[in-house]
């Protein structure tokens, strides 16, 4: 039995933690079961993105004529924006080329499942088993879609994002295309398929989409969809999908009225959230415990409850985001490595961004968690109307996709929550990321001070970290969508 220092069970960003094993030196594993490369390169973010930017230019070309430009109606060529997608997720074979001219590196590709906390054995797809031992296991194996239990659902057939990147991957847009789940990736896929043509429907358990932001951000969203033809059925929930001939329909039930709609369409998609992988795992063999939803439970160190392994990423179930997996990545890399002092995971500023039409950017908390937890606030709302950027694109005060940026502040002009709702909301969100990070930073080594005067002297050092006052005090380029965010504090109430 081939005995290591680490394994990495997982090649998203688990690599990273690989990479700087092998430069230590240490004899590696790496156990993956798929593509390499993880969620965001084969089946996630960077892949949809291929297909959210033509989708983007064609609702921005559509709109055109506000600001005195006729482009008419874009041809879409499915088959080059097709390409463009499989060029970015084949290069988990560049990955995996590279991978295996590595020393000191052995290659698993198949499922591991843990035997004991410091054993695995990998199972194939023709049936072989192989067996390993190591010192150290770092878990960063994700998450899957998933599957709700609907009668009649495995006949009618379906697909997932894992699917959709893979066999399921449409020959053209679908005339008709059912999506059950209103988050973040349901938004994605509406927004690209409706601006490809396709007839979309939205099935929503919830009162609203995207039930996770800000309640007025959700149905301007809301009201967007319904612009572009896409149908958005709240408060309903599944209960049958069946097949007749080469059309699929779906039954739900709205949970308020108990009526019943059914809904034809070429194809169903489940974008109704994930599940953790670490039942295939078999983690509990290893002594690592999971939370009653099945997520892998980690402190702020990335350790498990078994001392000699460690996870990060979705599998945690803790911001399931590339740029936070990253992030654990790199702290983890330093607590394993560097043989300093022990680095904990920042989760206190958080982004992210979903990429549907209009976008839809957030850091911090929302104004009714603030409202729950009895924080005192402030609240600021600025239009894209309001600056001269936003004009310029064509938005008037009352016009219905006049997007926004609402701004929450607290004590000290600390800021609380950003939430962006209009074009480029990612990059207008960033700034106010860097601020809120070091705030935290700042009071973590306020906390940690030793005696009075390390206090005073990191007083001075950072007496704005956090708040807004460093944008007060810099100029902002005029004109351009920068003003959108930096004049919100004067509207603060």
């Amino acid at each position: 039995m081939k005995q290591f220092d680490l394994a990495v069970v997982g090649s998203g960003a688990g690599l990273m933690v690989l990479e700087e094993a092998l430069n230590q030196g240490l004899r590696c594993a790496i156990v993956e079961e798929s593509k390499f490369g993880g969620t965001c390169l084969t089946k996630g973010c960077i892949p949809s993105k291929m297909l959210v930017y033509p989708a983007d230019f064609i609702r921005e070309a559509q709109r055109s004529r506000r600001f005195g430009v006729d482009v008419g109606t874009p041809s879409v060529d499915w088959d080059t924006i097709s390409a463009r997608m499989w060029e970015q997720i084949k290069f988990h074979q560049t990955i995996e080329k590279n991978l295996k001219q590595i020393p000191n590196l052995t290659i698993y590709k198949g499922r591991g499942s843990f035997t004991s906390p410091h054993s695995m054995v990998v199972r194939y797809p023709d049936g072989a088993e192989e067996h390993f031992r190591a010192e150290k296991f770092v878990i960063a194996a994700g998450a899957r879609s998933f599957v709700p239990a609907i009668e009649g659902l495995e006949d009618a057939g379906y697909l997932t994002s894992e699917t959709f990147f893979g066999p399921g991957f449409p020959q053209k847009p679908w005339d008709s295309l059912v999506i059950i789940g209103s988050g973040a990736i349901s938004a994605e896929f509406a927004h690209i398929f409706s601006a490809f043509g396709t007839q979309v429907t939205i099935v929503a358990r919830s009162g609203r989409i995207l039930s996770k932001e800000e309640e007025e951000i959700s149905q301007f969203v809301t009201r967007q969809f319904e612009h572009c033809g896409i149908r958005v059925l709240t408060d309903s929930v599944p209960v049958k999908a069946y097949r007749e001939g080469t059309t699929k329909h779906l039954t739900v039930k709205n949970r308020v009225t108990g009526e019943e709609t059914t809904v034809p369409c070429q194809e169903i998609l489940i974008a109704s959230g994930v599940r953790s992988n670490a039942d295939r795992l078999c983690v509990d063999k290893a002594g690592v415990a999971v939370d009653e939803k099945g997520w892998i439970q980690t402190n702020l160190y990335l350790e498990t409850s078994q001392k000699n392994i460690w996870a990060l990423g979705d599998i945690n179930g803790k911001y399931q985001f590339r740029h936070k997996a990253n992030h654990e990545a790199q702290i983890l890399m330093e607590n394993l490595f560097s043989g300093g002092e022990k680095k904990e995971v920042n989760y206190h500023s958080v982004p992210w961004t979903i990429f549907t039409h209009p976008q839809v950017s957030r850091v911090g908390m929302t104004e009714g968690e603030l409202k729950q937890k009895g924080i005192p606030y402030k609240a600021a709302k600025n239009y894209y109307s309001e600056v001269v950027g936003g004009r310029a694109m064509g938005y008037r005060e009352g016009d219905d996709d006049n997007g926004f940026v609402k701004m929450l502040v607290g004590e000290n002009k600390s800021i609380l929550g950003v939430h962006i709702v209009g074009p480029q909301s990612s990059v207008l969100l960033q700034p106010f990321v860097y601020l809120m990070n070091e705030g935290y930073r700042c009071r973590r080594k306020l906390e940690k001070a030793r005696d009075a005067k390390e206090i005073d002297g990191l007083r001075i050092l950072c007496p704005h970290l956090g708040s807004y006052a460093p944008i007060n005090d810099s100029m902002i380029i005029h004109p351009s969508l920068n003003e959108l965010t930096a004049w919100v504090f004067e509207k603060l109430r």
